[in-house]
């Protein structure tokens, strides 16, 4: 067996506690997460997933800017009713099922 070395690093408390729960419900420990992601790391020679830029980025006030006015065009649509809401629903449904035959 070749030498072992110790690896630590800081990762954030809430993010470290979700990804362990991930990974032991799939039965591993991270540990052995992170020692996977090592080999295939090495067996692609880089990262074991894609990672690029995204096309187009926004700043965070476009984004504000844009959640505000999707949020007052929302204040334009009037109030349905429950049975309202669930007509609509039923229509939609009979037209996917009439598309589907």
């Amino acid at each position: 067996m070749s030498e072992q070395v110790l690896i630590q690093f800081r990762a954030d408390k809430a993010l470290k506690q979700e990804v362990a729960e991930i990974y032991e419900r799939l039965g591993m420990d991270l540990p052995t997460a992170f020692r996977m992601f090592m080999a295939k790391s090495k067996m692609v020679k880089g990262l074991p997933f894609e990672a690029t830029l995204p096309e187009q980025t926004i700043t965070m006030a476009e984004a504000k800017s844009a959640f505000y006015e999707l949020r007052r065009q929302a204040g334009d649509v009037p109030e349905m009713s429950l049975d309202e809401i669930n007509a609509e629903v039923f229509a939609v449904r009979n037209e996917k099922k009439g598309k589907l035959l």
